[in-house]
C-alpha cells in the first residue's frame, strides 16, 4: 500500500533568515519565493539551507526586521536543468513561519520522513574507517508526485541500512545538512559546491522496531 499524507514528511527549523526574498515561480496566481535559513549546530558550524515561501505567507512576519524565525514545512525536491543535465535540487517547502525573540538551541533542525527506498543503498567507509551507507528515498505527495530525498546514514546504522532493498518502507529521523565540497571542472579547476542531504539519526523499516 502506498501511503500519501502530510504527516510523512516534516521539516521543523528554528534560525536566522540568511539571504535577501528572489522571486521563484508563480502557480494559480499564487506567487513563490526562495530565500535560506541559517540553522548552528551543537559545534562552532552550522547549515545554510534553501526555503521556498508563499507570498500569502509573507504577510505574516516583517521580513525586513523579523530575522530569527521557527518554519515548519516539508523537504520536496525538483530537477533541474543545468549544462544539459538533470540536477536534483532540494528545498524546504513552508507552511508555517513566524517570528521568535530567540532561537532555541534544543533541536533547532529536525525532520521526519517515512518513504520508499528507490535505488539500491550504497555502503562505504571513509579514510578514518566510519562506516557510512547513502540512501535514496522517495517520499509520496498528492497528485502522483514524489520528492526524491538523498540521505546519509552513519556508524551501525549504515550496517542496517545497508541491506535494505528497493522498495522498503522506512521511517527515518534525523536533520537537514548543507555540506560544501571541491568539484573539479572540465579545465581542471576546482569549484566550491554545496549539497543538501538528511543525515540520519534513526531509521527503522516501517514494521520493525527502531535503530538508534
Amino acid at each position: 500500500m502506498i501511503i500519501v499524507n502530510d504527516d510523512t514528511n516534516v521539516v521543523n527549523l528554528k534560525g536566522e533568515l540568511d539571504d535577501e526574498l528572489e522571486f521563484s515561480h508563480e502557480i494559480f496566481g499564487e506567487k513563490f519565493f526562495s530565500t535560506k535559513i541559517k540553522i548552528h549546530r551543537l559545534s562552532d558550524s552550522y547549515d545554510v539551507l534553501p526555503m521556498t515561501i508563499s507570498e500569502r505567507l509573507l504577510q505574516e512576519i516583517d521580513f525586513e526586521n523579523n530575522k530569527l524565525v521557527s518554519v515548519v514545512g516539508q523537504l520536496r525536491s525538483y530537477n533541474k536543468n543545468v549544462d544539459n543535465k538533470n540536477k536534483l535540487v532540494l528545498t524546504v517547502f513552508v507552511r508555517e513561519i513566524k517570528a521568535v525573540l530567540e532561537v532555541d538551541t534544543k533541536d533547532p533542525n529536525s525532520i521526519f520522513l517515512d518513504g520508499y527506498i528507490c535505488k539500491m543503498p550504497v555502503y562505504r567507509k571513509t579514510p578514518l574507517g566510519r562506516e557510512i551507507t547513502d540512501l535514496l528515498v522517495a517520499i509520496n505527495r498528492p497528485y502522483n508526485k514524489s520528492d526524491y530525498i538523498p540521505s546519509i546514514v552513519w556508524g551501525r546504522n549504515a550496517k542496517f541500512a545497508k541491506n535494505l532493498q528497493v522498495g522498503d518502507r522506512i521511517q527515518m529521523w534525523g536533520r537537514v545538512q548543507s555540506r560544501t565540497y571541491d568539484k573539479k571542472t572540465s579545465e581542471g579547476d576546482s569549484q566550491k559546491k554545496v549539497a543538501y542531504e538528511v543525515s540520519v539519526s534513526k531509521i527503522k523499516k516501517a514494521d520493525m522496531e527502531e535503530e538508534e
